[in-house]
């Protein structure tokens, strides 16, 4: 099939990659030229493991191509996928400005019958605001020309994203078209072999979904994370508790990992969207804001933390900081747990010495050139004359570190340890102050 992505960020840029290796024809269209010619010349925007390649060979067969040109995606594609950011307002709304925007472009230029297809994450209702800008400009075009609006959201994980795009646990489809929902099966058909993974519902049912799903998964983030900081000061260990709770079946494993807070381009932004979606209602999501509320302050546990075992003293201190992106295997820095733990830091007269396998050049982009920041190539260097070790993200390059390095390295054998990845007893035996969380009793000075 013939498909149009508009928005070649990490939602449009994976789904067309992974669309094309399925064997469909793809033409990606985005505003930024230097965007398009990067990708034009095999260079990708963002880390995402097997993304490179993935593009690379969808250009070389010639089924993936990028544009500019608005009118040359909307003339390529009976299938047109919006897929742009929708970045919060002001209030924490969602911005639809773009996608409608977007729709707009697609009346404007189209002389055939299209499929609109949202792959934004957007506000319910946004499905009917799509079709009535786009009945709107065909009107003032005085053109009749069939269209149906689907929306089909995606559940991408950072750092999974590509396997999750070729083997997707459901594929929503918000329509009551059958048309529409004729060509979308079509389309899918590659990835819904082994079992039916599509389910069908109404538009507003499925953009709901879409928040739903994100605001669990936060909800229970937030839950383990308030679990955390009753086992701190009742004595008990978290992790013995989420192994406990874990076992339940209807709890399971999944998203009850305890740490410094989650952040990402997701989460946080669909938490509030779905907040100010409710207010506009008239009703008080009280748990979702207690959600957000609750990752908003473990985001400074970590400097608590230091700022405990410094007696409020961090004037001068120079911390190691190991994990820089919000989670592993993405370069992704939005609402990153260390970037509160560096500015609360650098507001307390603090060093930091930085090192992350895939965020340093964002993280340089962010802050710049400052005397307070210095990010260096190993997590060993990182190290090297710095008072204590702080982790923020749990890549598997920090979780079997040489202790005895560590131990030498440091001016202080003290971790603050905002992921769980070690044993607490055995950082006893290692002559450690172990500082991690929810850990109860269990924090041991050296």
């Amino acid at each position: 099939m013939k498909v149009t992505v508009f928005g070649i960020g990490y939602v449009g840029l994976v789904q067309a990659a992974v669309l094309a290796e399925a064997g469909h024809k793809v033409c990606c269209v985005d505003v930024n030229p230097k965007r398009v010619a990067d990708l034009q010349a095999g260079i990708i925007p963002i880390f995402e493991p097997g993304l490179s390649s993935l593009v690379q060979q969808g250009v070389a067969q010639g089924l993936l191509e990028f544009t500019t040109d608005a009118a040359t995606g909307v003339h390529f594609g009976e299938l047109q996928f919006i897929a742009v950011g929708t970045p919060p307002d002001e209030d924490g709304s969602a911005d639809l400005k773009y996608v409608l925007k977007v729709a707009a472009s697609i009346a404007q230029h189209m002389t055939s019958p299209k499929v609109v297809i949202n792959k934004s994450t957007v506000p319910v209702g946004t499905g009917d605001k799509v079709k009535a800008v786009i009945a709107q400009t065909l009107a003032q075009r005085q053109a009749e020309i069939d269209f149906a609006v689907v929306s089909n959201p995606e559940f991408l994980k950072e750092g999974a994203a590509v396997a999750d795009c070729q083997r997707p646990d459901r594929i929503i489809l918000g329509t009551d078209n059958p048309w529409a929902e004729q060509q979308l099966r079509e389309l899918y058909a590659p990835f819904n072999r082994n079992h039916d993974k599509i389910i069908v519902m109404d538009v507003r049912s499925a953009e709901l979904t879409k928040y739903a799903a994100n605001c669990m998964l936060a909800t229970k983030i937030s839950f383990m994370n308030e679990m955390a900081n009753l086992a701190e000061l009742l004595g008990a260990d978290i992790e013995q508790v989420r192994h406990g709770i874990g076992s339940d079946p209807r709890i399971g494993y999944h998203f009850i990992y305890p740490g410094c807070g989650y952040g990402g381009s997701c989460f946080p932004k669909d938490v509030q969207a779905l907040i100010r979606t409710a207010e506009q209602t008239g009703y008080n999501t009280s748990l979702l804001k207690s959600v957000e509320a609750v990752n908003n302050a473990q985001k400074h546990k970590l400097f608590a933390k230091l700022a405990q075992h410094f007696a409020g003293d961090l004037a001068g201190k120079t911390i190691a900081i190991w994990g820089l992106s919000f989670k592993p295997n993405t370069d992704d820095m939005r609402e990153a747990p260390s970037r509160a733990l560096m500015e609360a830091l650098w507001a307390a007269g603090a060093r930091v010495q930085a090192f992350d396998p895939e965020a340093m050049e964002e993280t340089q982009r962010i802050y710049g050139i400052r005397a307070d920041l210095q990010l260096v190539g190993t997590k060993e260097a990182a190290l090297h004359q710095a008072d204590v070790l702080v982790i923020c993200t749990e890549w598997k390059t920090f979780r079997s570190p040489d202790f005895d390095l560590l131990k030498q390295s440091l001016r202080q054998p003290v971790i603050v340890d905002g992921r769980n990845l070690f044993d607490p007893a055995k950082m006893q035996q290692l002559g450690f102050a172990y500082y991690a969380i929810g850990r109860g009793d269990s924090v041991y000075k050296y």
